[in-house]
């Protein structure tokens, strides 16, 4: 383990604060986008347009605006915790398991490690998808009465969609983590913490904008997928197959809501990685920690 000039190791001395940093970042980033999130979540699942998603959610009333927040909350805040920290302890426990990988494969590795250990989380996704589908409003009346009855269907029910989202977190954790440092030492440098900051941000909302883009139509199918409760389990191809036939196979409307995600994605990953860099920063615990190498 490389140390710095104080004895204190460069990589374990950033984990538990990469952990920490990563949720409140993520926290911060769910309250602001939360109902730019729910419009684009209507779009996908029934292929509407933009503004009969918001006519839609005006009719329902205030009362149900932030309707499903707390599971997002907690899913995304665990979610980007995970995500910074164990890419950290996989990388860490890589390098110094094979000190001789090159770091393009050590990367690939501890990023689809972080992806698959974040896809434990699925329950808090499922429960989201759940309460935010009109035809369970009358039925499931909050998070907790939802996890209750989803959850009396079983295990396997509380995690519906599982499939998918291993197949989604892998390859964009590679691409996230991988280019987001690059990306932010290729803009201009400043000689302020301003500057840093809005580096950080454009750094983060250029790539998730665009990995959100990419990947929006995995998403929709797998929002179709946990939607229902109860019944069969589709899969990844079947689900995509019916929703392609809803949408008399016009690939097009796969990407509707496409222009409120990357929207959310650029405000939503922009302010995770400008408030993550910020707060590793200032974090001022890590200097109470002591390692050993």
């Amino acid at each position: 383990m490389k140390m710095s000039s104080e004895g204190v190791s460069d990589v374990q001395s950033y984990e538990p604060n990469q952990y920490i940093c990563g949720g409140v970042a993520s926290v911060v980033n769910v309250m602001v986008t939360f109902p730019i999130n729910k419009v684009m979540f209507r779009q996908q699942v029934h292929g509407i347009r933009l503004y009969k998603a918001i006519g839609q959610l005006r009719l329902e009333g205030r009362v149900n605006m932030f309707r499903g927040l707390l599971p997002p909350l907690l899913q995304r805040t665990a979610t980007v915790s995970l995500m910074f920290g164990t890419y950290s302890n996989f990388h860490r426990i890589i390098e110094e398991t094979l000190p001789s990988l090159p770091y393009l494969p050590s990367h690939i590795l501890a990023a689809v490690g972080a992806g698959t250990t974040e896809a434990i989380l699925t329950p808090f996704e499922r429960i989201q998808v759940a309460l935010q589908v009109t035809k369970h409003h009358d039925w499931l009346q909050n998070t907790f009465h939802a996890t209750r009855v989803i959850g009396s269907y079983g295990v396997r029910e509380l995690y519906r969609g599982f499939s998918i989202v291993l197949l989604r977190n892998g390859p964009s954790n590679c691409v996230f983590l991988g280019l987001r440092d690059p990306l932010q030492r290729s803009l201009p440098q400043w000689e302020s913490e301003v500057g840093d900051t809005a580096n950080a941000f454009l750094s983060g909302a250029g790539l998730g904008a665009v990995l959100s883009t990419a990947f929006f139509p995995l998403n929709v199918v797998k929002n179709r997928m946990m939607m229902d409760v109860g019944g069969r389990f589709p899969g990844i191809w079947e689900t995509l197959q019916v929703t392609l036939k809803e949408r008399d196979y016009r690939w097009r409307k796969m990407f509707r809501g496409v222009h409120m995600n990357y929207t959310r994605s650029f405000l939503s990953w922009g302010i995770i990685n400008a408030v993550y860099e910020l707060l590793k920063k200032h974090f001022p615990w890590h200097q109470y920690y002591e390692w050993t190498s």
